[in-house]
């Protein structure tokens, strides 16, 4: 007569089943990383050649007297004392760059906003407006636009003759010191486009059920847009501000072709990133353009960080309090 077993059988997670030793999962877990490895070496030779080592010697260069003919001579904060206290030039440009800056940003963001709030409720021919208001996103930043909305704006220009034709006789744009820089913020804000297309995606992520409920309560158009339509909306506006204000910073074609390279009339269009380039490439003075270049990478840094900190108290995440 056979007998039943009485002991239970072992547990999958017992002691019979033990799991490998510390050293073999290790090497598991490599096995399975080099074909990544593999695949980034590409990308992490190219950051490396095509930026690091390039941004590890502008700085170096940062911190000489470099013509790009003699060897580098090393003169320590010589450059940064000189930009900041010696150059009357350097401040000019600073001035015209935080002008344009400004300026340009808000209205371009305005514009794309409202351009992409008329989009929104657009029914046949939104595919259409889309892209025609994306195109000069596309073309703006061209050498042969900025050409041509310099010929604009110069005398005998359509925009200044049209402009005569209904009494408002401003002359050339271009050769004006109070006007040429306002040739560039229009050539800018006439590039709405991209900014118009975020904006618009974001507002179709925004629910109906949210202006319905609105609406309820008795809120107007004017109500919704500001109780619905900016709160919901506050993180792509914090996405284009930084995007488009990191841009103008660095602006540097428009400025170029609309002043012929030399940032006139009067230094009012000597950009900051046009006076970099003169000082590198036209006077030779390598070392105190790199300057430039580390100055400007760091108060962009610290603009984007002070934004970044600012944007808790005003941009508002609708999963935030899950969180």
């Amino acid at each position: 007569m056979s007998t039943v077993s009485t002991r239970a059988p072992a547990r999958a997670d017992g002691p019979s089943q033990t799991r490998p030793p510390a050293r073999r999962r290790r090497a598991r877990r490599r096995e399975q990383r080099w074909p990544a490895y593999v695949f980034l070496t590409p990308w992490m030779l190219g950051a490396a050649v095509l930026t690091l080592v390039p941004m590890a010697v502008s700085l170096y260069l940062s911190f000489t007297d470099y013509n790009l003919f003699d060897p580098p001579r090393w003169v320590g904060l010589r450059n940064y004392r000189e930009m900041l206290t010696e150059d009357p030039r350097f401040w000019r440009s600073v001035g015209t760059t935080l002008l344009y800056v400004v300026v340009a940003v808000p209205l371009k963001l305005l514009l794309a906003l409202g351009a992409a709030m008329l989009l929104k409720n657009l029914g046949r021919g939104r595919a259409f407006y889309r892209s025609a208001f994306y195109a000069p996103s596309l073309l703006g930043a061209s050498m042969t636009i900025a050409l041509v909305w310099r010929a604009m704006f110069n005398d005998g220009g359509s925009v200044v003759d049209i402009l005569g034709s209904v009494g408002i006789d401003t002359g050339g744009w271009v050769g004006n010191p109070d006007l040429a820089v306002y040739v560039i913020v229009l050539l800018t804000v006439w590039q709405f486009g991209a900014p118009m297309v975020i904006f618009l995606a974001g507002l179709q992520q925004i629910s109906p059920e949210l202006y319905e409920a609105a609406a309820l309560d008795g809120a107007g158009r004017w109500r919704q847009f500001v109780s619905v339509t900016v709160p919901m909306l506050s993180p792509v506006v914090f996405f284009n501000l930084v995007l488009e204000m990191i841009q103008s910073f660095q602006v540097f074609t428009p400025a170029f072709a609309v002043s012929g390279g030399e940032g006139g009339p009067a230094d009012s269009t000597m950009f900051y990133t046009l006076y970099l380039y003169e000082r590198g490439f036209t006077a030779s003075h390598m070392g105190y353009a790199a300057a430039m270049a580390w100055l400007l990478l760091v108060v962009i840094g610290i603009i984007t960080l002070i934004l970044f900190r600012t944007s808790r108290s005003w941009v508002f995440y609708a999963d935030e309090e899950g969180r």
